[in-house]
């Protein structure tokens, strides 16, 4: 017979004893549990013990966390952690070296544990790291285990970052600002800045004084502590007044980072791990949100200075042709000019660039093709001036709707999607990558154009087969605009065709009535194999990143399902798995049973909180929560797309709540046309017998009832 659900074995250690292997009674206070396990190697004062797990994290249980053990969990006797908190705050303090580092390295350990870090706080235990690290005394390990334990204990959100002084600022700016400094400390002093920056608006001010761009950009040569660099100049970039950023970003230019990027780490020795894809990511996004102010800008059709741009389009596409003399004359070969350019409004093309998106964007766009690719920009206006009208390529028209349709692809004036690793590494090769891919997808435009045979009707078709054509390109990662333009090439139209029509295949809506039943009758078994396919991969399980107040640098949580369907295992890791991890590693769990339900974007606990990088919509469509008993949650952001839409439909097939994200739908449809073609071809190559003999004067009639089943 089972044991009653309260009843968990579990064996507890303590040093120099054997293990004590017991029942914990769920119902009953765990300061009587404690108490019995006191007595059962007579130690007295059992209010000054603990439990805490001896494996993983060795957090300590509290009432409120006990029922996550589980059966055959091996705990462990400790001193509580206000007596811990106590006594390492007294001997962090102490006069003997030794002790003093045992004391630190044991703190940094403790620190991560929520318990611990509340008691140590109340005792005014940050303040005392603070003046440790100020006083300047410390080097070396001693120095790594302080700021390891400071930024633990900062990262629980207990304590607000506005309280730290500038004197201590001042000292880890000046571990970040000297030559010769261990990597261990260097790496810490780099993050605990980045959380002063993301955490603090007049923390930024006093950091942003401190810390030389240069010298955090001299950092990046050393593999060791790339990501804390990078993830600090994006802090930086990131939290940047709006007047600061363009400012911020000549100085990166002129220091050549993008260049040390490219070198160092993009096509550097060692693969680059998600934190630093991150991080490349986020500096793509920042770096791209510059064209925000010219994107929403709108022409002055009265600016003399703006319209002098359109007049140098026109006259480096039709140079050498000698203006006639006259203000009429004039005109009317601006007008014919203008409309050769492919501008929408021919008399006052500048008329053209008052939307927004694009707004001025576009018009440095077409400039920087007419200066820097001069021939390309000729060859395309004249090359369509020469054709029919009916099938010319408006130039303006067309630059003005690829500059907004780049914005959106690239997500210009997007914050960046704390969960998202999608750097495109040709956007470091160059110092003006952005118009340079322009200049690329606009001779793509060009090139569609033709093989299309379009006309001025056709060109929404033209956008959409372009938008098309550079998502498919993008998709494949190139590591240059050479290898963009390579990838380009082999997505021709009759290419986008022939994989439109591969991929329609596999969703064929075959609308006759027969087919419709047919349909009707599949759909429910395989619903059936998706649901058990998501429960499948739930008990898989996956990998999560962790995040907090701040980024964390490599902490990542696993979670997945039990084989039972009725307990879900999760716990911390170091780093992402090879492979499955053990049900024993995973420390923690939630009963199916506790559910109440599963939220998504804005409802989510989690996504309620203000953070740098959580107010966009991307965060918000990877965001969802399980809600439990009694009042708490726990919260994911899926590292994809894919990923989310496996949790989410697995935790509603797991609570038998219908299945409605776009996967489901997606698989629903394709397996269903799978499915029918098989079925169909079996009745294909049915073998029909051959009709008896007709009966005279009456024609024979067969009917053939298929068994579409």
């Amino acid at each position: 017979m089972p044991p009653p659900s309260d009843i968990v074995k579990v064996a507890i250690e303590w040093p120099g004893a054997n293990a004590q292997l017991i029942e914990i009674d769920q119902k009953k206070p765990l300061s009587s549990i404690i108490r019995e396990v006191c007595d059962g190697w007579s130690l007295s004062g059992s209010e000054q013990f603990a439990l805490r797990y001896a494996d993983g994290p060795q957090l300590y249980i509290t009432e409120q966390t006990r029922g996550e053990i589980k059966n055959g969990t091996i705990l462990r006797l400790a001193i509580s952690p206000t007596r811990a908190a106590r006594q390492l705050l007294e001997r962090i303090q102490s006069h003997g070296i030794d002790a003093r580092l045992e004391a630190l390295k044991e703190l940094a350990k403790l620190s991560a544990d929520p318990t611990f870090a509340t008691e140590f706080i109340n005792m005014e235990g940050i303040g005392t790291l603070a003046r440790l690290v100020e006083s300047g005394t410390h080097f070396g390990e001693m120095l790594a285990f302080t700021l390891t334990a400071f930024l633990e204990l900062m990262d629980h959100g207990i304590v607000s970052w506005d309280l730290i002084s500038l004197s201590f600022i001042k000292q880890i700016a000046g571990y970040v600002n000297q030559p010769m400094v261990d990597v261990s400390i260097l790496q810490r002093s780099l993050a605990i800045l980045e959380s002063m920056v993301l955490n603090s608006h007049s923390l930024y001010h006093r950091v942003a004084q401190e810390i030389t761009v240069g010298q955090l950009i001299a950092h990046l040569s050393n593999q060791e502590i790339q990501t804390y660099a990078i993830a600090l100049i994006n802090a930086l970039f990131l939290k940047a007044p709006e007047d600061r950023r363009q400012e911020m970003a000549s100085t990166l230019a002129q220091k050549h980072l993008r260049s040390i990027i490219l070198n160092h780490i993009i096509r550097g020795n060692r693969p680059i791990k998600a934190e630093m894809a991150h991080q490349l990511y986020v500096l793509q996004v920042l770096t791209f949100n510059l064209l925000e102010e010219r994107m929403m800008t709108k022409m002055d059709p009265s600016d003399q200075a703006q319209r002098d741009i359109i007049f140098e389009l026109r006259r480096i596409a039709f140079d050498g042709e000698n203006d006639p003399v006259g203000t009429e004359k004039r005109k009317a070969m601006y007008t014919k000019d203008y409309k050769m350019l492919g501008f929408t409004n021919h008399v006052n093309p500048a008329m053209d660039f008052t939307q927004t998106p694009p707004g001025m964007l576009a018009l440095d766009n077409m400039l920087y093709l007419a200066k820097l690719h001069q021939d390309t920009y000729t060859r395309i206006v004249l090359e369509n001036s020469s054709r029919e009208d009916k099938h010319e390529c408006p130039f303006g028209r067309c630059a003005i709707e690829l500059t907004r349709m780049l914005c959106e692809i690239l997500q210009v004036g997007e914050l960046p999607n704390e969960g998202c690793n999608d750097y495109h590494p040709m956007f470091f090769t160059h110092d003006r990558a952005w118009e340079e891919f322009f200049c690329v997808c606009i001779q793509l435009l060009n090139k569609t154009w033709k093989e299309m045979r379009a006309t001025a009707e056709d060109f929404n078709k033209v956008m959409q087969v372009v938008r098309e054509q550079i998502t498919r390109a993008l998709a494949m990662k190139p590591s240059s605009l050479d290898q963009l333009k390579s990838k380009l090439r082999g997505l021709s139209y009759a290419e986008i065709l022939r994989l439109r029509q591969s991929e329609r295949m596999s969703q064929d809506d075959f609308q006759s009535p027969p087919i419709i039943e047919l349909r009707e009758r599949i759909q429910p078994e395989i619903l059936e194999l998706i649901k058990q396919q998501r429960l499948n991969r739930l008990c898989e399980g996956s990998c999560f990143r962790k995040m907090g107040n701040r980024r964390r640098q490599d902490k990542f949580w696993f979670c997945r399902l039990s084989l039972n369907h009725k307990v879900l295992h999760y716990g911390d890791l170091d780093e992402p798995p090879q492979g499955e991890v053990p049900f024993e590693l995973l420390t923690d769990k939630i009963p199916v049973s506790d559910i109440k339900s599963v939220v998504t974007g804005k409802e989510c606990p989690h996504m309620k909180e203000k953070s740098a990088l959580k107010q966009n919509k991307e965060v918000l469509e990877l965001a969802f929560s399980i809600l439990y008993d009694p009042d708490e949650a726990l919260n994911f952001v899926a590292p994809n797309k894919y990923e989310y839409c496996i949790w989410t439909d697995g935790l509603c097939a797991l609570l038998g709540r219908e299945m409605g994200s776009d996967l489901t739908r997606s698989d629903l449809d394709t397996l269903i046309s799978m499915e029918m073609k098989l079925r169909l071809l079996d009745l294909e190559n049915i073998t029909i017998p051959e009709a008896p003999p007709p009966v005279p004067k009456e024609p024979s009639t067969y009917n053939f009832t298929y068994n579409y089943g």
